[in-house]
């Protein structure tokens, strides 16, 4: 299973992939640097990928997936509500490739601010 470092200025996460598509073209991309984007409790930046949507996207997920926004071509990563959300669920804007999980707690993406520089590699 590969892993991703997502780093910014005074954190990082580490995730934990699936084997899909769209990991296959974010890995062969790797690594990436972009400017962050928030949005309620998720935050997002574009990698300039062109991923079709896979039979299992989902739109609401649980705290810490990983998800590729195909319309955005931008990774997701949302850690609470967003302004879509129904009471305490992690909901995107339109469904998402679900590409993993990030390790341990995810709500360390909330000292990610909006136009901060995002690294994203593989471990």
């Amino acid at each position: 299973m590969a892993q991703l470092r997502i780093a910014w200025a005074g954190g990082e996460v580490i995730a934990n992939l699936r084997d899909t598509p769209t990991v296959k073209q974010l890995l062969a991309a790797l690594p990436r640097e972009a400017r962050v984007n928030t949005w309620g409790e998720e935050v997002y930046f574009e990698l300039q990928l062109k991923a079709a949507l896979e039979p299992d996207a989902q739109q609401v997920v649980d705290p810490g997936t990983v998800c590729f926004w195909v319309e955005g071509s931008s990774l997701a990563l949302p850690f609470g509500p967003t302004p879509v959300s129904k009471g305490d669920e992690c909901r995107l804007v339109t469904k998402c490739n679900v590409l993993g999980k990030i390790e341990g707690d995810p709500r360390k993406l909330k000292s990610v601010r909006d136009g901060a520089k995002i690294r994203v590699e593989l471990l």
